[in-house]
């Protein structure tokens, strides 16, 4: 029974001392007048305090005392009073009352680069983040330094240096004066681009790809670029960019590439659901690289209950080949539209040229072969059309996949003449607008404008593939998809001769990654020029951004007609 007692005792003497060394000392700072900056920066300084005792904190108060006055001077106040305390208790706590006086402020500010630099614009004098009047901050004099030293080091001025680095300080009078002068020195040159690695590729498809020419002044942005670019290309799995200026002879320095190629094919199986279509699957295999010349081709096939088709591409890399490409493209398709009442076997075949221009835009001059069975209501034919076209698009945005703001464009025409391998005169045109904008970065307004016409005498030769239904997900939503459309005399959707739908949007961000929308939508697709019958409708709904983009849940009601509210689910960025 003692020796029980004993090591119980024993035991509760370990948990007690336990506990003791478990309880870390606090660390109490008072600023008086109240300044959370100065606060934060001295707690910082100083940092944990650990498992002292009171004894020890008594010790340690000194060097507290001067990692404070460090810390209050690193950002201009180099008169404070500090005076320390030790408090007793469980744990125990070392208090810090400060008094930081006036703050030292800047009264003349050089800050000069000098040299080759100096004539470059891209080259930007930071003096501005050092304004004579505001308080002495010496991170943001370190940081101009080190903002001079990178931009040095971006645009090649390699040799360059700080011939003058002065920071006086008088604390008496509380002034300080701060004089940089940056010597930049010859700006580097890129010189010629070697490739190394297990590439099989001719040598001209890979010079294509890259964006300078020998000679051209040293930019980081170039290196990174040209990266990017053999990065992007899909031929590669593993790229090494190595711009040594150590390697440099005579101020120009040689680019090596080391290439590692990537598996020539790869098979891909996606899953997806939009209220539009209900579930699809989507398959798609592409072979890579097929020659020495970097041709690719592929398949590619997307299944849903309304439509199921396949396509088959085969592209030859143009210049650069990066963005300018010859497809050919052939492809099959089965859709039911307007709920049934119209179905479409589309047949395609043709060319594309696919080119981005310097402004930025896309352009695809087009030749294309169709030919269609299809069914419109009771009445059935074959459609072959021969249809070159061309297509522009343009995009800006902050971001591909959720940007705060930018905007899309695009514009297509295409034209069929009766004779020409076609059975009809057709002018077939469509324009998408949309826009997105941030204000106080959690109100987004999103905008878009959709207009479409088929400009022929013979619309009845018109297949459905050509013409206009409108409703659903990406159209008017609180309308069932494509159920906007004309009808005939037995109330089937045939499609129409021309769409216009218009959308406004605002949304709320919650929190980084959902936000709240309402929204309405205004459309329909109409076979008359003069101004049509618009159907309209208004909703609430929530985005989760995912990494593939924005996921839309909505509830739409409709403001002309009988129908209830709709549930729409999308996917996909919004511009």
């Amino acid at each position: 029974m003692c020796i029980s007692n004993r090591r119980g005792v024993a035991l509760a003497g370990l948990l007690l001392v336990s506990a003791t060394e478990l309880a870390a000392a606090e660390l109490d700072v008072r600023i008086e007048p109240g300044n959370r900056t100065l606060r934060e920066n001295i707690e910082n300084h100083i940092g944990d305090l650990g498992d002292r005792d009171e004894r020890e904190l008594l010790r340690y108060s000194r060097i507290a005392r001067e990692q404070a006055q460090k810390a209050l001077q690193a950002l201009g106040y180099y008169n404070a009073a500090i005076d320390s305390e030790v408090i007793a208790g469980e744990p125990p706590r070392l208090s810090l009352r400060v008094k930081p006086g006036p703050p030292v402020r800047l009264r003349t500010v050089r800050v000069r680069v000098e040299g080759p630099a100096a004539e470059l614009k891209s080259f930007q004098n930071p003096q501005g983040a050092l304004e004579p009047g505001t308080t002495l901050n010496h991170g943001r004099y370190e940081e101009v330094k080190q903002r001079i030293a990178n931009q040095a080091s971006r645009f090649g001025f390699f040799e360059g240096r700080f011939t003058r680095q002065r920071l006086a300080v008088d604390p008496r009078e509380n002034f300080a004066d701060i004089e940089l002068v940056f010597e930049s020195g010859p700006r580097y040159h890129l010189g010629e681009v070697s490739f190394e690695g297990d590439a099989p590729f001719d040598a001209d498809l890979l010079e294509r790809m890259v964006p300078f020419e020998p000679g051209t002044p040293y930019d980081s942005e170039w290196v990174a670029e040209l990266s990017q670019a053999l990065q992007s290309s899909g031929y590669f799995e593993g790229v090494r960019v190595d711009a040594n200026p150590a390697n440099a002879s005579e101020q120009r320095i040689p680019v090596s590439v080391l290439l590692t190629t990537r598996e020539p094919r790869t098979l891909g199986l996606g899953l997806g659901f939009s209220t539009d279509v209900g579930p699809r699957i989507r398959l798609d295999w592409t072979r890579h690289w097929v020659n020495p010349q970097g041709h690719s081709y592929g398949a590619e096939a997307e299944l849903s209950a309304p439509r199921q088709n396949v396509g088959l591409w085969y592209d030859v890399p143009l210049d650069p080949p990066l963005t300018d490409k010859l497809r050919y493209a052939g492809g099959y398709q089965y859709e039911e539209l307007g709920d049934n009442d119209s179905l479409s076997r589309l047949l395609t075949v043709g060319p594309e040229w696919h080119r981005r221009l310097d402004n930025g835009w896309k352009r695809v001059w087009s030749l294309k072969w169709q030919h269609e069975e299809y069914r419109l209501g009771d009445d059935s034919g074959l459609s072959t059309l021969l249809m070159p076209g061309i297509a522009y698009s343009l995009l800006r945005s902050d971001n591909r996949i959720d940007p705060n703001r930018g905007y899309r464009l695009e514009f297509e025409l295409a034209g069929a003449k009766q004779g020409l391998m076609s059975d009809a005169d057709l002018i077939h045109a469509n324009a998408m607008l949309k826009g997105l904008g941030t204000l106080f970065e959690r109100h987004r307004f999103l905008g878009s404008v959709q207009l479409g016409a088929n400009i022929t005498d013979e619309y009845t030769q018109v297949p459905p593939s050509l013409r206009y239904f409108a409703g659903g997900d990406q159209s008017v939503r609180g309308y069932d998809y494509q159920s906007l459309s004309p009808t005939n005399s037995d109330g089937d959707r045939i499609g129409g001769r021309y769409q216009f739908a218009v959308s406004a949007e605002y949304q709320y961000s919650l929190t980084e990654k959902w936000r709240v929308a309402t929204f309405m939508d205004q459309g329909n697709a109409f076979n008359s020029a003069d101004f049509p019958s618009l159907k309209s409708s208004v909703g609430v709904g929530v985005r989760w951004v995912s990494p593939v983009g924005p996921i839309r849940l909505d509830l739409a009601h409709p403001l002309d007609g009988d129908g209830g509210v709709r549930l729409h689910f999308s996917m996909g960025p919004e511009l």
